[in-house]
């Protein structure tokens, strides 16, 4: 994405640390895309919301606290998910054997990455409007960047 393009479109719910939230979220996400008219990879934003949701109740939500899921509609057509928890420590692939939830977010998303905030960290994902993975999308490895953007929290 180009840090550039200002997001034409932005939604955001506050959940609190429940497994429950984690269906809300993908109903959430479901919802705002279908209202956008971005619903082409629907069901691959649906699942890393889900991995994304569950990781941050897994790992990065305290006792008494929640996540900020925000999703973005850019003007080049980009659709970007966020988690935001405030839990200490960044997310990364780990190898081990019940945790294939960025395994799987980097397999679905075009691109996707960890964000260092105070407290805590961004989760997130990017898909390209409109264009099925591998259809002339390049494919760009997930990374971990120290800063949040100026538009996060």
């Amino acid at each position: 994405m180009n840090p550039t393009i200002q997001a034409a479109l932005v939604r955001e719910r506050l959940y609190l640390r429940s497994p429950r939230t984690v269906a809300a979220a993908r109903q959430f996400t479901r919802d705002t895309l279908h209202a956008w008219g971005a619903a082409d990879r629907l069901d691959d934003m649906s699942l890393c919301v889900s991995e994304l949701a569950t990781n941050a109740l897994r790992y990065g939500v305290p006792s008494g606290r929640g996540y900020l899921l925000r999703l973005f509609g850019f003007e080049d057509a980009t659709l970007r998910i966020e988690v935001h928890d405030s839990g200490p420590g960044f997310s990364r692939i780990t190898g081990r054997p019940h945790g294939h939830g960025l395994t799987l977010v980097a397999a679905l998303a075009d691109d996707w990455g960890v964000l260092a905030r105070t407290p805590g960290k961004v989760v997130w994902c990017e898909f390209p409007n409109g264009r099925a993975h591998g259809e002339g999308v390049p494919r760009a490895p997930g990374r971990v960047t120290r800063a949040a953007p100026a538009w996060s929290p």
